[in-house]
C-alpha cells in the first residue's frame, strides 16, 4: 500500500483499489454522464458508445485540439447533427419536424472553429451561403449525442462520426471519456429518482419570516434545487405549492423582460398569507435551456422572434424542464397532494403524471410593466398560460 503525503509533512494510507466498492448503478451512470457533459463544454470528444459506436464534439466548443482528436477515433467522415429547427435555417428550406435530428455533410471548409460555432448559433455571422442538403442517413444514436450536448447546456449541435474499429482502446490511451448512449437516454429518470435531501435550516424571509430552506442534490453532481417552505406545509392536506425555475435575470437583477421576480416574491408573500406553501426552486433556468442559451434567445427576441420560436431557433424545444424534479422534492418532503400556484397547464399535467394529486390551481399573474407585454402575450397565446 502506498502513502500519500500531505502538507503537514504526515502520510495517510491510500486505499487498496480493490477494496473499494463500486457505486451504485444509478450513481454511476449519473458519473458518467457528467463527466461526459463536463469534457464536451471544454471541447474535447466523447465516445458514444452504442451498438454504432459514435464519436462526437460539440459544435460552438470545437477547437483545433478537439478537432484533431475527433479526427484520430473517427472511421469515416463527419456529419454536422442539428435539430431540425436549426437545420430548416442552415439549409433555408424546411425539413421534417418529427426527426430526432437531422445529418448535414461538411465541405472541408466548414470543418473549422468559427464555421463550426456558425453552424451552431444563429446569433452569430449566418452570411455564408446555405448547405445544399441533407447527409447520409441519421446515425442511430443522433438523439442521444444531442441530448447529452442539452446535458451541458450547450447548443445542440454535434460534429459525429463512426469511431474506428479500436476507437474504445485509443479513447483509454488518449485519456477520452466513453458513454454509454443507454445512459443519456435513462438521465432524466436517474437525475430525478436519485435526488436527495441533504441540507435544512431557517432561514427568515422578509415577507416569511417564519421559512426554512431545504437543499436537495443527486449523488455525484453539483446541480442543486431548493426548496422554501413557510410554515408547515407537511402539515396540511394540499398545501399550496409553486414550481419555479431559477431566473438569474428577473430573480436577482430584476429585468423587465419576464414576470419571474414578482411571481417569486408574490408567491412567498401569498403562502405567508396563507400561513403556509411550499416554493420549489429549481435549477432549470430559461425553462431547461440555462443561462446563456437564454441569453442568446434574448438576442434573438431582440431581432423579432418570440419567446418559443426563439428557443427553436437555437434547436432546443419550447420547455425542457424535468417536472419529475419537482415530483421527486415534494415526495421527499411528504406532500403528496397540492394546491399548485401557476397560470401554466403544463404543470399541472406533469404533476400529475409524476404521481402527486393535484386538487387545484391557484392563479398567479402580475400586470405588464410596459417592457414584458409581449412576453407576457406570447405566454398566453402560444403556451397556453391562463392569465386571469
Amino acid at each position: 500500500m502506498t502513502r500519500l503525503p500531505t502538507r503537514a509533512g504526515l502520510s495517510i494510507p491510500s486505499p487498496d483499489p480493490g477494496a473499494v466498492a463500486p457505486p451504485e448503478p444509478a450513481v454511476a451512470r449519473l458519473r458518467h454522464v457528467h463527466r461526459a457533459a463536463s469534457d464536451l463544454k471544454r471541447g474535447t470528444p466523447v465516445l458514444l458508445d452504442a451498438a454504432a459506436p459514435l464519436v462526437i464534439l460539440p459544435a460552438e466548443a470545437a477547437g483545433s485540439r478537439g478537432l484533431a482528436e475527433f479526427a484520430a477515433l473517427a472511421a469515416g467522415p463527419a456529419v454536422l447533427l442539428l435539430a431540425p429547427t436549426r437545420a430548416a435555417a442552415v439549409l433555408h428550406r424546411p425539413v421534417r419536424q418529427d426527426l430526432p435530428a437531422v445529418a448535414l455533410d461538411l465541405p472541408d471548409d466548414l470543418l473549422a472553429p468559427d464555421a463550426l460555432r456558425s453552424l451552431a448559433d444563429p446569433t452569430l455571422d449566418q452570411s455564408r451561403p446555405a448547405l445544399a442538403e441533407p447527409g447520409p442517413a441519421l446515425p442511430a444514436e443522433a438523439d442521444a449525442a444531442l441530448a447529452l450536448a442539452k446535458i451541458a447546456r450547450l447548443l445542440p449541435a454535434m460534429l459525429a462520426a463512426p469511431a474506428r474499429p479500436d476507437a474504445a482502446a485509443l479513447a483509454a490511451r488518449m485519456e477520452l471519456l466513453t458513454v454509454a448512449a443507454a445512459e443519456i437516454r435513462a438521465y432524466p429518470l436517474a437525475i430525478a429518482g436519485s435526488l436527495r435531501r441533504v441540507a435544512e435550516v431557517p432561514i427568515p424571509l422578509e415577507d416569511a419570516p417564519d421559512s426554512r430552506v431545504v437543499a436537495f442534490r443527486a449523488p455525484d453532481t453539483g446541480i442543486e434545487h431548493l426548496a422554501i417552505l413557510v410554515g408547515h406545509p407537511e402539515a396540511e392536506a394540499a398545501p399550496l405549492v409553486r414550481i419555479h425555475s431559477e431566473c438569474f435575470t428577473g430573480d436577482l437583477l430584476g429585468s423587465l423582460r419576464c414576470d419571474c421576480g414578482p411571481q417569486l416574491r408574490g408567491a412567498i408573500r401569498r403562502m405567508a398569507e396563507a400561513g403556509s406553501g411550499v416554493l420549489l426552486y429549481l435549477a432549470q433556468e430559461g425553462r431547461g435551456i440555462g443561462l446563456v442559451n437564454k441569453l442568446r434567445a434574448y438576442a434573438l427576441q431582440d431581432r423579432g422572434l418570440d419567446t418559443l420560436d426563439a428557443n427553436r431557433a437555437l434547436g432546443w424545444e419550447a420547455d425542457e424542464r424535468n417536472f419529475l424534479i419537482a415530483a421527486t422534492m415534494l415526495s421527499e418532503l411528504h406532500i403528496g397532494a397540492v394546491r399548485l400556484l401557476t397560470n401554466n397547464p403544463d404543470k399541472l399535467a406533469a404533476l400529475s403524471a409524476c404521481g402527486i394529486d393535484v386538487r387545484g390551481r391557484e392563479s398567479h399573474s402580475f400586470a405588464p410593466n410596459g417592457v414584458n407585454d409581449r412576453y407576457l402575450a406570447t405566454k398566453a397565446r402560444r403556451f397556453g398560460h391562463l392569465l386571469d
